[in-house]
């Protein structure tokens, strides 16, 4: 398969309910494409998924009937073509091998589409305007995630952030250091060809370019190193696990937290790492032994009425279920998915995440929250009821910059660090 058909392909499997973050690194990992290619084909896929609405824009200045009435095979073959028109793509490039990977009885109308479309470029008709629709429509989100960024944290603030979630984010590895050093781990991924930076957030993250599929590098695969964000890693800092502890994360799967917060303890103590689903509970297996960590301790248990009794774990972890507007640009199709609608839901299911946490530590013990999204209901929000309802849970000062303060938490924001949007508050019980 070329590169094209391996996007449509891929692309087409999203557009039936697919997670693109899990299924391209799959199917690269199967095919034949050199390095190369396989460059190009992560690009078409995570830029057409990104720029969907944008480029529906474009499509429906030339199409003769609204995008989201097309069958979607035609609807994708449209989106990959326009997707290149928009990135330079010599146009004959752009339409005749995207016709080629489209389905035989659309050929003819997804030719005629792209052709007209290449004809309007590439100074491309954006609407005018600084309203939300028209920003929305440039930048390619739904009109509601630009409306809450924007309320919540300024139109300047709002814009940087939804800009970078458009960009190809760096890979973030965490180094373990209980099987290597993190100049080690660098020194191996230079020798590699990868371009690799250290990280700011976190001690043990190193920021790597040009990798591909991070399973496929020695260091993840042996051990040595786990693909994590910045934030996320930066998250189990200001947890600050101490060896003999035991502590809970109420939400661990897949995992990262979990192993992360075990590394930071040395060989003594024990995490108990919850979650509802069996299925994602072997998630959590799989990286504690890929990782030779013993001592955390895979548990099926609903985080809101965990099965462990009161008041005897030193820390919990609530890394909460959220809406995910922190990492829409690793989850290139989450922006299309998640409605706002989903909201009440969701807080109802971080407040009683926290609730049960809060039951779990001793006096003097530490909770924290997280969520890796920006909405204000998910962050100040949760904040200010646990502030009324959880009155024996005292705030600690907020981490510094990047990390901006927010009611009693702290928000880091995708453009502050280069990095996912992230919500943190940490709690400690009187």
């Amino acid at each position: 398969m070329t590169s094209r058909e391996t996007a449509f392909a891929v692309l087409l499997r999203v557009e039936d309910g697919a997670y693109s973050n899990v299924l391209l690194p799959a199917v690269l990992r199967d095919s034949a494409l050199d390095a190369r290619d396989r460059a190009f084909a992560t690009d078409l896929v995570y830029g057409t998924l990104r720029q969907q609405r944008a480029l529906d824009y474009l499509v429906g200045l030339v199409a003769d009937r609204p995008v989201e009435e097309l069958d979607p095979a035609t609807r994708v073959a449209l989106r990959l073509g326009a997707y290149q028109l928009t990135r330079n793509v010599p146009a004959h490039a752009a339409v005749g091998e995207t016709v080629a990977v489209a389905p035989r009885r659309a050929r003819g109308y997804v030719n005629a589409v792209l052709r007209a479309l290449a004809g309007i470029g590439p100074q491309w008709p954006w609407p005018n305007g600084q309203d939300i629709a028209a920003l929305a429509v440039r930048l390619s989100y739904p009109d509601w995630i630009v409306e809450e960024l924007s309320a919540q944290y300024g139109p300047g603030d709002a814009r940087a952030s939804l800009e970078v979630g458009n960009e190809s984010p760096p890979v973030a590895l965490r180094v373990n250091t209980e099987r290597a050093t993190v100049d080690a781990v660098t020194d191996e991924l230079l020798a590699g060809g990868v371009e690799v930076t250290r990280g700011t957030l976190a001690d043990e993250a190193l920021l790597a370019r040009g990798i591909g599929d991070p399973a496929r590098l020695p260091a993840v695969a042996e051990g040595r190193a786990t693909p994590q964000d910045e934030a996320s890693q930066a998250v189990v800092g200001i947890l600050g696990p101490r060896p003999g502890e035991t502590i809970v994360d109420v939400a661990a799967a897949p995992g990262g937290k979990a192993t992360a917060i075990a590394e930071r303890m040395g060989e003594h103590g024990a995490v108990v790492a919850c979650d509802l689903h069996p299925g994602r509970i072997h998630l959590v297996a799989s990286a504690r032994n890929r990782l030779g960590l013993g001592r955390v301790l895979p548990v099926v248990a609903d985080g809101r009425v965990l099965p462990l009794r009161p008041a005897r774990a030193d820390r919990a972890l609530v890394d909460a279920p959220c809406s995910g507007v922190g990492v829409l640009r690793r989850r290139a199709e989450l922006r299309w998915r998640i409605r706002q609608d989903d909201l009440p839901r969701l807080v109802d299911l971080q407040r009683d995440l926290l609730r049960g946490a809060a039951e779990m530590i001793k006096p003097d013990g530490v909770v924290v929250y997280s969520v890796c999204t920006l909405t204000g209901d998910e962050t100040t929000g949760v904040d200010a009821w646990a502030e009324r309802e959880l009155p024996h849970l005292v705030a600690d000062p907020p981490p510094g910059a990047p990390w901006r303060s927010r009611g009693r938490g702290a928000v880091l924001l995708p453009h502050g660090a280069d990095s996912d949007g992230m919500y943190v508050l940490r709690l400690q019980r009187t």
